[in-house]
């Protein structure tokens, strides 16, 4: 566990907090994470500030058909359910903003927040609802069939591709999690790893080599995503005989890690190797009182909307009743 270094307060040169709009609570980010916190925090009567951030709705914006959420019973696009999430804030009361938290000075209370580098905020409490990043390949084709084959979650769209031929990209645990999950709906999993063995642990290792839907593509990168609207193969790159070749398939899922939108408060909060913010057990609470983490920013074992958005709860929870034991009195917006 690691605080990554020593705050940057670079930023606050210049700034008067003097005048600054005081919020009882702040939420930076929006996806069902931020969503949830707002929705909780706004029917406790605590008036949330929320700040969507760069991406409003988070990867779920990404993502087509979402049919493993409770309360849709036909599945929901997930921008669609994103706006639900939203509009369910809204109407009691949260206040959303478009607008990027740019810096943070979490050394005393009240916090400063600095918005898109030129608005400052004074803070009761924090939660960080920022959630994570998956890492994509950077092809030229992959953005464009996001959505349509392309994927980052294989529990998340395995379903879609029942009966059809699949690749997965990776070679550590994560990768032989999502390639055996595949299995269960996949006619074919083609396993594709640019080295000659695994980083997986040996017990997955074994798990996956045992398979008989499994079948491991050594030495290989993948070069392009073929398919106009939508995926139908893959161009391959074996940089051990330089051929290149193509392979049919439906979908392309991309296992080579997430990277947590946690580098803004690197040096004030405890995060492990990768960046996610640690969190007291059972709880949202981080190493700072008053600041609390919800979603992605803080779960690399699940990632899931539903699991996100259950953090969102309890983070709202949380910060109502930290503030309820200061005694922090509950002041107009504004």
């Amino acid at each position: 566990m690691t605080t990554n270094g020593t705050p940057d307060l670079v930023a606050f040169e210049g700034f008067d907090f003097t005048d600054a709009e005081h919020r009882n609570v702040v939420i930076i980010g929006t996806g069902p994470a931020g969503y949830t916190a707002a929705l909780y925090a706004a029917r406790a009567n605590l008036e949330p500030l929320v700040f969507k951030g760069p991406q409003p709705g988070g990867q779920l914006i990404t993502t087509t058909d979402v049919e493993n959420y409770p309360g849709y019973p036909d599945g929901v696009m997930g921008p669609d359910m994103m706006v639900d999430f939203e509009k369910q804030a809204d109407r009691f009361g949260a206040d959303l903003r478009w607008g990027t938290v740019t810096a943070v000075d979490f050394s005393e209370r009240p916090f400063k927040l600095i918005v898109d580098g030129e608005t400052a905020i004074l803070a009761d409490t924090v939660i960080i609802a920022t959630g994570a990043s998956a890492r994509y390949l950077g092809l030229e084709h992959e953005a464009r069939l996001l959505g349509r084959g392309v994927s980052a979650c294989a529990t998340c769209d395995g379903a879609f591709f029942r009966g059809e031929d699949v690749a997965i990209v990776g070679g550590g645990d994560t990768a032989m999690e999502e390639a055996l999950f595949l299995t269960r709906f996949a006619n074919k999993v083609f396993a594709i790893h640019r080295r000659d063995e695994l980083r997986a642990s040996k017990i997955m290792q074994e798990r996956a080599f045992a398979h008989e839907k499994i079948e491991f593509i050594w030495n290989t990168e993948v070069t392009n995503v073929l398919g106009e609207q939508q995926v139908e193969g893959v161009e391959l790159y074996n940089n051990q005989t330089q051929e290149t070749t193509t392979l049919p398939v439906g979908a392309l899922f991309v296992a080579i890690g997430h990277s947590p939108n946690t580098e803004l408060f690197k040096g004030w909060l405890d995060m492990n190797d990768v960046g996610y913010i640690e969190t007291q057990p059972g709880s949202t609470y981080t190493n700072i009182p008053g600041v609390f983490v919800a979603g992605d920013a803080q779960d690399h074992v699940y990632r899931q909307a539903i699991t996100a958005a259950g953090t969102g709860c309890m983070a709202a929870i949380d910060a109502e009743r930290w503030l309820a034991e200061q005694e922090a009195p509950v002041e107009a917006a504004g």
